[in-house]
């Protein structure tokens, strides 16, 4: 019998790996294991170190820069995927970022540089991929990002990257109707806190972590492993129904609030 997440045959992108911490690398584990072929991006050479052990460990085909930030580095991933593979069944979106004086201040005191390139980066990329990932998904496809629950409630310090998470899942619901009609689906999945490189530029994320420890039994056992099987199973055929909703990985957290 075969098992329900079997990705035998399945081309990814994954898009955000920066180390072994990565939730991006938590699902390229977990994608790997269920038999998807990837394609794994770095930031730029500085990064390059750190995530080539771990794409080679993926057995990554195809490695590559992408800086969102940089012209011409995401068209040249999806260019050089269409060269090797042709198509392309799901994409990974695990990119977040706002300078730091306008993420550690309040709202209302973000600039517009700031909130342009957060929105850029953390948002408006995902549009972008899911255009350039049209074309390649000729038998249908999976279009996957990260949020947070601050994107629906105010969290502490979290600050303009809530209103740019609700953002990126307002987007998410839109690409998934207008995609509908080729069977590429467009999901969003929300852990809880975990620690990561990202999490680390929120000003007292360890308190974010301790809230939730003392809210939610276990909630400490979570690991980027766990977000990874939800994406692996979102990803797969078994999930060909799923599209638009934002799904939680946090351990019910969410249900009593962060």
């Amino acid at each position: 019998m075969n098992p329900i997440i079997d990705l035998t045959g399945k081309k990814g992108l994954i898009i955000g790996i920066a180390n072994q911490d990565s939730i991006a690398y938590g699902i390229a584990k977990k994608a790997k294991a269920a038999g998807a072929t990837l394609a794994v991006s770095y930031l730029n050479a500085k990064a390059e170190k750190h995530v080539k052990p771990l794409a080679d460990e993926l057995g990554a085909e195809i490695f590559m820069p992408c800086d969102l930030l940089v012209d011409g580095e995401l068209d040249a991933l999806y260019a050089k995927v269409t060269e090797q593979w042709g198509t392309l069944d799901f994409v990974v979106h695990s990119v977040a970022y706002a300078p730091l004086a306008d993420l550690h201040g309040r709202v209302v005191d973000c600039s517009l540089e700031g909130f342009t390139h957060a929105m850029n980066v953390s948002c408006h990329s995902f549009a972008r991929m899911a255009k350039l990932a049209e074309p390649l998904m000729k038998n249908g496809g999976a279009l996957i990002n990260l949020s947070y629950y601050g994107a629906e409630k105010v969290i502490p310090n979290y600050n303009v990257m809530g209103p740019v998470k609700a953002a990126l899942e307002a987007m998410t619901r839109y690409i998934a109707i207008e995609l509908a009609e080729k069977r590429i689906r467009a999901v969003s999945i929300s852990p809880g806190p975990i620690r990561t490189r990202a999490a680390s530029g929120i000003k007292e994320f360890d308190g974010l972590i301790q809230m939730a420890n003392n809210k939610v039994p276990h909630y400490a056992e979570m690991s980027q492993e766990d977000i990874g099987n939800l994406a692996a199973f979102l990803v797969s055929d078994a999930a060909k129904f799923l599209t638009g909703y934002t799904y939680y990985v946090d351990n019910g957290l969410s249900l009593v609030g962060a």
